[in-house]
């Protein structure tokens, strides 16, 4: 690797990725602290985990519906803006979900916040490809991706702190809610001056920096179809087989992880007889353990090139993991089922730098804009079925292990389906 690529490279991951990772550890505080919320909630406002489960998915109707007109904005006119405008919405209607009173209140607000957040991953996604080759991108996308388990390792202890305090009359978790949808806004508002838009713009590159990265990318982006720009040829890309197959995929791969992400301070607390702040704190546990083994393998995936058998191989994991974790929850072993929980998790989360990828490999422009698009609108509706699915096994079961087998059955077939990959089209290797 010549000197100047190794020194952008450097300059990039520095000025960029820390900011890129903090807002997604907000957005996905803001996302899922309605879980350790639920601690408190539940018992206050009478919700049964049925009315719990639909509140906490239901987050992923709204999302589905603005989440590919909001991808091809980033594309089509700025990502910066895009994920501005997402950041100052979200952070709004977070805070006023902490007033709710009623299911019908739970319901609306999760629905208004998953339409304020709509578009925001697939934009940065999108921003990421401005600024890294194919050959760096899993990496960027574990660094990206390692917000979903860094902000349940913050979330953890902030809510073991928060449910604690009232005031106002307001108990613990109505303040857990309204203070961290605060930094959202704030954050809106600094993406706007901090972000550029794309390197040709960068005045914090070197000249000869930025004529080596906008010459790279730019030499990617021409040997790539669908790169005629415009809504049209976008929206063509979106009967893709391969866009299609992708989005199956997340769909079963996010009924997983977002069923166990959601509930798993519940399980914790049903399993043992803690007080809700050291649930918090337990809870915490399977999100600091698949952090490395996150990072790893996005570092591998890009040294290798491969990416279809580093998104399967964690899948597969996770399967094995929630099928053991059924039988020691069955018995109320409550470390051996932290354990596999931890295991499932590292596989949700492994998966992530070799999948997000994929879209890029065979598309350019508007048209994998649109497709990145598609791929996590459909994938989050997997957010919405499983938490709803393992709150109605609980209530009609009295207990977590239908729903919990239900999620392995997910992660698995979403694994054999990234194996279907192979057979559908020749990965280029970056």
């Amino acid at each position: 690797m010549s000197e100047i690529a190794a020194r952008t490279r450097r300059r990039v991951d520095r000025r960029l990725m820390p900011f890129i990772l903090l807002l997604y550890v907000v957005s996905f505080l803001d996302r899922v602290n309605v879980s350790s919320a639920g601690l408190q909630m539940t018992r206050e406002l009478h919700f049964s985990d049925s009315v719990f489960g639909l509140g906490g998915g239901i987050f992923f109707i709204g999302y589905f519906l603005l989440e590919i007109p909001g991808s091809m904005l980033a594309e089509l006119w700025s990502a910066r803006k895009w994920i501005a405008r997402i950041l100052i919405s979200w952070g709004f209607v977070a805070s006023l979900t902490g007033f709710i009173h009623t299911s019908g209140e739970f319901y609306a607000a999760r629905f208004l916040l998953g339409i304020a957040e709509a578009g925001f991953v697939p934009g940065v996604l999108v921003y990421l490809s401005h600024w890294y080759r194919s050959g760096d991108r899993a990496k960027a996308m574990a660094l990206f991706f390692a917000g979903i388990p860094a902000a349940q390792v913050v979330g953890g202890p902030m809510a073991a702190v928060l449910l604690k305090i009232q005031w106002l009359g307001l108990g613990g978790w109505r303040w857990l809610l309204i203070l961290e949808g605060l930094p959202a806004l704030l954050l809106g508002i600094a993406t706007l001056f901090y972000l550029t838009e794309h390197p040709k713009d960068a005045k914090w590159l070197a000249p000869e920096e930025r004529e080596w990265l906008t010459a790279e990318l730019a030499a990617e982006q021409a040997a790539k179809p669908h790169l005629k720009e415009g809504w049209r040829p976008a929206l063509s890309a979106l009967a893709d087989p391969r866009v299609l197959l992708l989005s199956a995929i997340l769909f079963l791969g996010l009924n997983s992880n977002y069923g166990v992400g959601l509930w798993l301070p519940k399980m914790v607390q049903r399993f043992s007889k803690f007080d809700v702040s050291t649930v918090s704190l337990i809870a915490t546990i399977p999100s600091l353990c698949s952090l490395p083994a996150m990072f790893l393998t996005g570092l591998h995936s890009d040294k290798t090139g491969e990416r279809i058998w580093h998104t399967a191989i964690p899948r597969f994991l996770s399967a094995a993991a929630l099928v053991v974790c059924f039988f020691s929850a069955s018995r109320g072993e409550l470390w051996l089922s932290v354990t596999m929980l931890s295991i499932a998790t590292i596989g949700f989360y492994s998966s992530h730098p070799g999948f997000w990828p994929l879209p890029n490999a065979f598309l350019g422009g508007a048209a994998a804009a649109a497709s990145l698009g598609m791929v996590n609108s459909f994938g989050n509706l997997g957010g919405f079925l499983g938490p709803y699915m393992l709150g109605l096994f609980s209530d009609r079961t009295g207990s977590f292990g239908p729903g919990l087998l239900y999620l392995a059955g997910c992660s698995l077939i979403s694994g054999l389906l990234v194996l279907r990959l192979l057979k559908l089209w020749q990965l280029p290797r970056p």
